[in-house]
């Protein structure tokens, strides 16, 4: 598999493909107990004090419990390392033993009423399962989104491979497009960040410019989303770019533009802004390392705070690379040494 060249002189690959699952997991550790949280003034200090103890030398504390977000996760990546691509029943199983084995991850009613009937039809008509829930219309949630930073990572020379695989693994929970082209879109940002050099700033209109561009493509001729509007990711990144070209705007602002909900589409390209307008300073955070900035002004944004913030953080890991990341909140996360080896397992597979 061809491989970035600019990537593979600088020797950033190990470490951009670690920032990315490392990314993903402290976002997701870190943002769950604000999940829901109403985002006040006087919650955002008590944050950003909880994300300083986090990251600081001296702090010990139990570890952060992650969520349904990263079991997922690290699913997508066992199977992508061990089967050098998706078996949809493969990961089906995968999905269901993991979560039968620790469910109490926080996981949404429709997916757990998914798994019991997975498990139940012996992974018979995987896809079928996932088509009839919610009165037929398939989920349109952020779940396949949330788990597919491995993906981009094992497709980093192959865009085109890249949006097969991610179908493929969002198929198994997710029929509706909202929540399939999400997950794409997810991984395309991860996957424009993987290829850029972080010693260079990176032009935040162009970013989303060629996101547009290859979203436009994904959503033409899909005239079965339930929507009046037949490219909705398209013209949520332009709220994005007019977003990005606002002094300051304010969180309302934001959150009216884009939303922070468990939709796909109210959260993938909240995630995607938090890290754009995470990459130069912010009047409300006071964080000056960028990755930190991104976590903490994706989980100040309330909502579904792990979710969102598991995403943008990976897309950030993705840009910058490990080193950019504090060990000292990462050691706070947990599994975090599990993600940091599946990161490497990842590395490994694509050179074999």
């Amino acid at each position: 598999m061809k491989l970035s060249a600019r990537i593979m002189e600088q020797g950033l690959l190990t470490s951009k493909f670690r920032g990315t699952l490392q990314g993903a997991l402290i976002g997701d550790c870190c943002g769950s107990p604000y999940e829901g949280e109403p985002m006040e003034d006087g919650t955002k200090i008590v944050l950003r004090k909880f994300l300083q103890k986090l990251s600081g030398p001296y702090f010990v504390a139990p570890f952060k419990p992650y969520t349904d977000d990263t079991a997922m996760t690290i699913s997508v990546a066992e199977e992508l390392i061990e089967n050098k691509g998706v078996d949809q029943v493969r990961l089906a199983r995968r999905f269901v033993q993991r979560y039968f084995q620790t469910p109490n991850r926080g996981y949404g009613g429709g997916a757990m009423e998914l798994f019991a009937k997975l498990r139940s039809s012996r992974f018979e008509n995987i896809t079928q399962l996932a088509r009839s829930q919610f009165g037929g219309r398939g989920s349109f949630g952020n779940g396949a989104a949330m788990r597919v930073s491995p993906v981009p990572l094992f497709c980093i020379g192959s865009e085109t491979e890249l949006v097969e695989l991610v179908r493929k693994q969002a198929e198994i929970t997710h029929s509706h497009k909202l929540g399939i082209n999400g997950a794409i879109l997810q991984a395309l940002a991860i996957h424009q960040s993987l290829n850029l050099n972080p010693m260079k700033p990176i032009d935040t209109q162009q970013f989303v410019e060629d996101l547009m561009r290859k979203m436009k493509a994904v959503e033409k001729d899909e005239d079965d989303i339930e929507t009046r509007n037949p490219e909705p990711y398209h013209d949520q990144l332009k709220e994005i770019s007019s977003l990005l070209g606002k002094t300051e705007p304010t969180d309302e602002a934001v959150l009216n533009g884009l939303g922070h909900s468990v939709a796909a589409l109210y959260s993938v390209p909240t995630a995607i802004y938090c890290f754009l307008r995470s990459l130069s300073e912010i009047e409300s955070i006071h964080a000056e390392n960028p990755f930190m900035r991104c976590l903490e002004y994706s989980i100040s944004l309330g909502g579904d705070t792990d979710t969102i913030a598991s995403m943008a953080c990976a897309i950030s890991g993705a840009y910058y690379g490990e080193s950019i990341i504090p060990a000292s909140l990462l050691k706070h996360c947990e599994a975090s040494e599990e993600i940091t080896g599946l990161a490497d397992s990842l590395n490994k597979a694509i050179r074999e």
